[in-house]
């Protein structure tokens, strides 16, 4: 039995409005790490990038994307981060944390596992191509108009960076872009991969 909505009963929750929420935090968590970093402990936080098949680093997995080298380091990643976070948090809050926590654990530990030895890999990147892989992957799996849209929307305005996830600039952590690629692939397959019904359908 569905209660009657009442008076006092909520107006639903605006997905756009959680969207904005979800993303304006995100990047104020960022930002408000690089400035307590910068002015309070001058850069040693970056002791906490990934130090690949380092065991004191199997737990830095967790806090490397939320770590960057300096506010232009920073600044290069917040706009396509906040672009895709929001693109992804519209397809529901939940989700888009679980996509999330999938993809800094997958992608980090990719990164801890294979990644170039005496070198620290730290930075949103991992974040930003993990986002863009989890959109195109849930226009793969869904194939709704919208979920098509935005898939084809994220191509034209960031189909340019996957480039990055190829070996060039020694400084640049490709690894860290290319393993965050693949963890948003799998967060689209766990997240919104149809899954046949485990009943026959009534005759």
């Amino acid at each position: 039995m569905r209660r009657p909505a009442g008076p006092l009963a909520r107006p639903p929750r605006s997905p756009v409005a959680g969207a904005a929420v979800v993303t304006a935090v995100l990047t104020a968590v960022l930002w408000g790490q690089e400035i307590v970093d910068t002015f309070a402990f001058g850069g040693q936080l970056d002791a906490l990038g990934i130090q690949p098949r380092n065991p004191d680093s199997l737990s830095h997995v967790l806090s490397a994307p939320f770590l960057h080298a300096g506010f232009a380091h920073l600044a290069a990643n917040t706009v396509p981060l906040a672009v895709l976070a929001f693109m992804g948090a519209l397809r529901g809050t939940l989700r888009f944390l679980l996509a999330t926590l999938i993809i800094v654990v997958v992608g980090g530990g990719l990164v801890w596992l294979l990644g170039r030895g005496s070198s620290t890999h730290l930075g949103a990147s991992e974040l930003v191509f993990g986002y863009l892989a989890y959109l195109l992957g849930v226009g793969w799996y869904e194939r709704t108009p919208v979920a098509v849209g935005m898939a084809v929307l994220v191509l034209v305005l960031y189909g340019g960076a996957l480039w990055g996830v190829l070996p060039g600039n020694p400084l640049v952590s490709w690894e860290a872009h290319l393993f965050g690629f693949l963890a948003g692939l799998l967060a689209a397959a766990l997240l919104h991969r149809r899954r046949p019904s485990r009943w026959p359908a009534g005759r």
